[in-house]
């Protein structure tokens, strides 16, 4: 979820939700509260109606004891001078937070009520007084002492005057209705502490967990620690800054397993550079200390130690070449230029340059062009001709027959040439054979003098060939020989 609409519907809950969960518990309460008036009062009907004319439910609340002592001042008066009877009327009032008082003239002769009630007596109307309302019946005390009076009018069977008031306290019924007020304050307080506790665990878990995280992730890349990995299971902008941190952090650590590596291969270079220069240095030493001796003391061993000399000197040099090449592909700096070359003139050229040198160590050449003589390909001449010598010069270093060969053929195999160097040198394992492409790579664990190498060759050859689009790959067969491939796009014209 994107973080603007978590914050929109945060929002929505902040506002809608307390709103509507106040409004249910209101009307709960209001259900709870209209049941509880109706068993209460004995109001039938809609209890709404009552609780908006306030003085209606006061009324309605004591109408059937009224109703009750009506008929008891019209039959038997007598019973209302009864203090038994009058106690026993009083005690149902209580319940309905009421009392009873009875006049004989202009004196209370019974007085329901407790000391904390402070009607005043004079605030009682007299004998067939014209301020009651409606039938004559009730009125409303206001002031200190608040009050809903109902007044019986009667004859005592002495004929003197006499009044049953029933007195409806407000001071009883307020704690009821605070009480009510208290539990609705509560339910919100409730419901607000609720939302916020429901919005922080949401807010937490989508927003600060994910930062979390991060901070964490943070301080293990400060401390170079950068083996670890951050779930990102969000599909919002946390999540997404999840994700590009880990990235960020994989890229990180390949770049720090690529500088490892890097100054492992170093080291390796440098190892294998010194090993094979010390060779013909040991070598070029010991002929000029020859010469200088005069143990060449013939002129026929003289010119033969010069010619060694010459030939270790030359052994040094593509040492060096190789290496400088190494430092411009290891930046991608190996200076390229493309021409349109014809195959059959570039390989019969190469193959009579190298065919002199393979004469001279008895190795026969044979050179096979299956192509059509006006095919033409893309490619730097001077880098593919080292990718040739390169492939031979591996070939005549590890021939070990006494009669060598090396076959060159070329095949027209659709938008590609293929070029086929096969020899029956001792071959490749086939444990060895996936990673002879690979930097620093040597079959010949022992790294003997006579083999020598830098184990870059190849590595630069592979680069080479796929910097001008094509492969290389190799079958090989111990005893039996080697056969390298590798293709370069043909030249075709873009016809508009």
């Amino acid at each position: 979820m994107k973080l603007r609409t978590r914050l929109i519907i945060s929002f929505c809950i902040i506002i809608f939700v307390p709103v509507l969960l106040t409004l249910a518990t209101l009307w709960g309460f209001g259900r709870y509260q209209m049941k509880a008036v109706r068993q209460i009062y004995n109001i039938d009907g809609n209890a709404y109606d009552y609780f908006v004319n306030s003085f209606k439910v006061l009324s309605h609340f004591t109408k059937s004891d009224y109703e009750k002592l009506q008929k008891v001042a019209k039959k038997t008066p007598e019973k209302l001078q009864d203090h038994s009877y009058l106690e026993k009327v009083n005690g149902e009032l209580a319940e309905k937070y009421s009392y009873l008082l009875v006049r004989k003239g202009t004196d209370l002769i019974y007085e329901g009520r407790d000391e904390r009630e402070s009607l005043l007596d004079e605030n009682l109307p007299e004998y067939d007084s014209d301020i009651l309302t409606g039938a004559g019946s009730s009125f409303y005390i206001e002031g200190e002492t608040q009050a809903l009076v109902k007044q019986i009018d009667f004859l005592f069977p002495d004929g003197g005057h006499g009044s049953i008031f029933i007195v409806t306290s407000m001071e009883r019924i307020l704690p009821e209705i605070k009480g009510v007020l208290f539990d609705i304050v509560i339910s919100v307080v409730l419901i607000l502490i609720f939302t916020a506790g429901m919005l922080t665990v949401w807010i937490y878990q989508g927003i600060i967990n994910p930062i979390h995280k991060l901070e964490i992730a943070a301080q293990n890349i400060k401390a170079g620690n950068l083996d670890f990995t951050i779930d990102a299971e969000g599909k919002d902008e946390i999540g997404e800054l999840c994700r590009n941190f880990e990235e960020m952090r994989f890229r990180l650590k390949e770049s720090a397993e690529e500088k490892v590596e890097g100054e492992r291969e170093n080291k390796v270079l440098i190892s294998n550079i010194s090993h094979d220069l010390k060779t013909p240095i040991t070598a070029i030493k010991g002929y000029v200390e020859g010469i200088m001796d005069g143990v060449a003391d013939t002129p026929e061993k003289h010119d033969k130690y010069i010619r060694t000399i010459y030939n270790k000197a030359n052994e040094m040099d593509m040492l060096i070449n190789e290496l400088t090449l190494y430092s411009k592909i290891d930046t991608n700096r190996i200076p390229y230029n493309f021409n349109r070359i014809n195959v059959a003139d570039y390989f019969e050229d190469c193959v009579e340059e190298v065919g002199l040198d393979l004469e001279a160590k008895n190795i026969k050449l044979n050179y096979i062009n299956y192509a059509d003589k006006d095919v033409l390909i893309i490619a730097d001449p001077e880098q593919l001709r080292r990718v040739i010598n390169n492939i031979i010069g591996n070939s005549v270093k590890y021939l070990d027959k006494q009669q060598g060969f090396i076959n060159i053929r070329i095949r027209d195999v659709g938008d590609f040439i293929q070029v086929e160097i096969e020899d029956n040198g001792k071959g490749i394992a086939a444990k060895d054979l996936p990673y002879i492409f690979d930097r620093f790579y040597r079959t010949d664990a022992s790294r003997n003098s006579a083999t020598g190498g830098s184990g870059i060759g190849l590595s630069i050859v592979k680069k080479i060939i796929e910097d001008h689009g094509g492969k290389i790959w190799a079958n090989s067969k111990e005893e039996t020989g080697t056969i390298m491939y590798f293709v370069i796009r043909k030249y075709q014209e873009v016809i508009s």
